[in-house]
């Protein structure tokens, strides 16, 4: 990987960390690349069970590094500059969204541009007190990316995330716990302590089932009642063939607390 995407697993918790702290973590194209592959490395890892994506420093992470872009766009290298979206950002978006098990954000300052995208493409944002989201882009007369425009409306609306992507500022994290977009807001020093316990409990479970959830959720969104109740039907059958579900039906029967596997 990258210095400036680190990368852990441990008992199931796989901690993916920007780690640029003097640029607070804003996303070159070495981050991009590395953070895009390392995603789809704990997607595809069998022994991860749950994700949590952090940052080092002051930020979570402030989005493009603009100090690249202003390089770009003075040498007008136009192919390096927007082949980016569907390159980086594009693949980063879709594959925490897609993920086959859940996904915390755990927020430990400002979350900008597609910093916010990616944290709205999780399902958990753990926002420590002091943090807080800037939809920035207009604010660089830029139109957005990351699949923002695609979670935003489904956290808060349609007229509420216009609102806040025509008009950015920086929402501090007790505004965005009200409009929905923080699951949680904790004081700074608790922030690792919670997202610790709240991974620990989604790597206990039944990572199969929690997977096929979001997965649905996902599909249901841009499908009609008849296609989504077909999804369901085969992530029914695929959950129910799963040795979770098999061992969770003969605990229930036997009035015992299950054990899930993950398989």
């Amino acid at each position: 990987m990258s210095d400036s995407v680190l990368y852990d697993v441990s008992e199931g918790i796989a901690t993916i960390t920007l780690n640029r702290p003097e640029a607070m973590n804003s996303l070159d194209t070495a981050t991009k690349v590395a953070l895009r592959d390392t995603i789809q490395l704990a997607a595809d890892d069998s022994a991860v069970r749950v994700v949590v994506l952090t940052g080092t420093g002051r930020a979570f992470c402030v989005g493009q590094d603009l100090k690249e872009h202003i390089g770009l766009l003075e040498a007008n290298d136009t192919e390096a500059l927007w082949s980016t979206v569907p390159d980086h950002y594009a693949p980063i978006a879709l594959a925490l969204a897609e993920m086959p098990k859940p996904v915390i954000a755990a927020l430990n300052g400002v979350a900008a541009g597609a910093g916010a995208s990616m944290a709205f493409a999780c399902d958990f944002r753990i926002v420590a007190d002091t943090a807080g989201f800037n939809l920035a882009f207009t604010g660089i007369a830029l139109s957005c990316d990351t699949g923002i425009s695609w979670t935003l409306p489904r956290l808060v609306g349609h007229a509420r995330a216009t609102e806040l992507l025509y008009f950015p500022r920086t929402i501090p994290a007790s505004e965005a716990l009200d409009l929905g977009l923080a699951t949680t807001v904790v004081p700074a020093a608790d922030l690792a302590a919670t997202v610790d316990e709240l991974a620990a409990k989604l790597a206990n479970g039944p990572t199969v089932a929690y997977g096929s959830v979001r997965r649905s959720l996902g599909y249901a969104a841009t499908h009609t009642l008849a296609e989504s109740l077909a999804f369901e039907a085969a992530k029914m059958q695929l959950t129910g063939d799963t040795e979770d579900h098999k061992n969770a039906v003969a605990s229930f029967v036997a009035k015992q607390k299950p054990t899930f596997h993950g398989k």
